[in-house]
């Protein structure tokens, strides 16, 4: 009796055991059904306190409450600017290594200008406009987490990438998506290329068929709140403030937006429909291709644009911008109340961050007395007549982008030149103009008497085969010429390059960090979430305390 007793009670041992080791499994095995990437255009970590009063329980203040904020996360490269940021926050690596070396480029060979994403290979797919959808990764030399996300389950894992932005759809999406979307100002809908498909998938031509954007802008754009509630920013009308569509002032109420975005569907860009029409698509995107509806992740990439080109139009400091994150954060909390519902509530992970921050108005920061100014007006003229009297050659450059001189090298050959001797003497009549903080060739930065952290944030961006000869750090808060009204970014500033980053969801802890990262730790972390390989350039590392582990 006592030993039938004891086989029962070992066999039902082992059972409780082998169920207990399989739970271990399972729990060790365990991922959240969708991660769904949030990048905001141009967003400065400040605005997440600075319009905290005006925001909802829902939205931005959802993730701080409930999320876990890093407070001091830099771009560690030069330039900031939108496709770069992109591809370091989903590569987890810097432009010298992943070759999106700027929103465009200058061809060292040809001269030509290269842009990020151009690729006259493939046609385009849902407009006939071969300049807008003519766009594939190809310039992408590393792999993203969530082209690791695609080789980690044999493809089973989904990964869909929208934005306004061609580039800001593509580059997150990486080489393997199963779809990536962006918007066609000539016609209005979300279009993609024949690098991912040879037509549009019916739930996508459901979602243009439904002309959402006129819909959106049928009633223009006035303050969501009563207007003299924007106590964070200056007053409406201020001279630094650009024009949007045929508004002869910069003030509110937009009365005439659905005329203007008919006449020109790109201002639409500009307002704060713009990032509700992008969510939208991201919710059809949910719907039509089944994210998040298994056991196997899959990754919905955002990029929310128009806080982009408003803060480029209007500047950090307008009503306009306000009115754009206060709308947003609404958005928001409606698109994770959606998400709670079709995927469940803590069954998904997000993560929400910028690609780049923006620098105060120059005109508003010569209002309050703060050191501004333009940055290098016809420095390339100049420089090109200096450079014509000493060598007896015109035309040297060929190019500025990115903060960067590039010179012709065809040129400099056939005329037997010396580009060292060129760049030794441009660098010298450069560094006479005020507005120049550093003038440093890209081949000899780390002897250059440069601190940290500029230093190193210039290797990162240099690009061997994609940057220029010459890269130029400009004193604080000074905006190139074109940035007469409105605002830009570029630089490795604060306001530039201090951005936010919160997580939120499965498998995150709550709480808040003043510790140091870098945008390139973001990858990285969220593959250790997912128990998959870092991306093959990564140069970060995973933010263990976010995750617990």
């Amino acid at each position: 009796m006592f030993k039938k007793f004891s086989v029962a009670a070992l066999a039902f041992m082992s059972v409780i055991t082998l169920n207990a080791q399989k739970k271990k499994n399972s729990q060790e095995l365990a991922r959240p059904k969708l991660v769904v990437g949030l990048v905001i255009d141009q967003m400065r970590w400040d605005y997440l306190y600075r319009y905290y009063e005006k925001f909802g329980n829902d939205g931005f203040k959802r993730l701080l409450n409930t999320g876990y904020s890093l407070n001091n996360v830099h771009i560690p490269y030069v330039p900031t600017v939108t496709a770069l940021g992109h591809t370091s926050i989903y590569t987890g690596s810097v432009p010298a290594i992943h070759g999106i070396a700027g929103n465009d480029w200058t061809d060292k060979n040809t001269g030509e200008n290269v842009y990020c994403t151009t690729d006259e290979s493939v046609k385009p797919i849902g407009t006939t406009n071969a300049k807008v959808g003519s766009h594939s990764p190809k310039n992408l030399w590393s792999t993203t987490v969530t082209d690791e996300l695609r080789l980690a389950t044999n493809f089973q894992g989904k990964v869909v990438g929208v934005s306004l932005k061609d580039r800001a759809s593509i580059l997150p999406a990486g080489h393997t998506p199963n779809g990536a979307y962006w918007f066609d100002d000539s016609t209005g809908d979300f279009i993609t290329s024949s690098y991912y498909m040879n037509d549009l998938p019916q739930w996508l031509k459901s979602f243009n068929a439904q002309d959402l954007p006129t819909k959106l802008v049928a009633n223009g754009w006035n303050t969501l709140l009563p207007i003299n509630q924007y106590t964070e920013s200056s007053p409406d009308n201020s001279p630094w403030e650009g024009l949007l569509g045929s508004a002869k002032t910069p003030t509110f109420p937009y009365s005439n937006l659905a005329a203007d975005y008919q006449a020109k569907k790109d201002n639409i860009r500009s307002t704060p429909f713009g990032n509700t029409l992008t969510l939208k698509l991201a919710e059809a995107s949910v719907e039509g291709e089944k994210l998040g509806s298994d056991n196997i992740t899959d990754i919905l990439a955002i990029n929310i644009a128009s806080t982009d080109y408003a803060g480029h139009k209007f500047g950090p400091n307008s009503i306009e911008v306000e009115d754009v994150y206060i709308r947003l954060d609404r958005d928001l909390a409606d698109f994770f109340k959606y998400l709670d519902g079709k995927v469940g509530k803590g069954e998904y992970t997000v993560f929400l961050s910028a690609d780049h921050g923006g620098a105060h108005s120059v005109g508003f920061l010569q209002e309050h007395k703060i050191a501004t100014g333009f940055f290098g007006e016809d420095m390339a003229k100049n420089i090109t007549a200096k450079l014509k009297e000493k060598f007896g050659v015109d035309k040297l450059i060929n190019g500025v982008d990115n903060y960067q001189i590039y010179f012709d090298r065809k040129l400099i050959a056939d005329n037997k030149l010396d580009l060292e001797d060129i760049k030794e003497f441009a660098i010298h009549e450069l560094e006479k103009d005020p507005t120049v903080l550093f003038a440093v060739s890209t081949t000899e930065v780390q002897e250059a008497t440069i601190p940290e952290p500029i230093k190193q944030r210039i290797i990162n961006g240099i690009n061997r085969e994609r940057s220029g000869d010459i890269q130029l750090i400009s004193h604080d808060s000074m905006l190139p010429p074109y940035a007469k009204k409105g605002t830009t970014h570029s630089v490795w500033n604060s306001y530039d390059a201090h951005i936010p980053l919160i997580f939120m969801g499965w498998g995150i802890q709550r709480g808040e960090s003043n510790k140091p990262y870098f945008m390139t730790d973001i990858a990285p972390t969220v593959s250790a979430l997912l128990h998959i390989q870092f991306p093959s350039g990564n140069v970060g590392n995973p933010i263990t305390e976010v995750l617990g582990k």
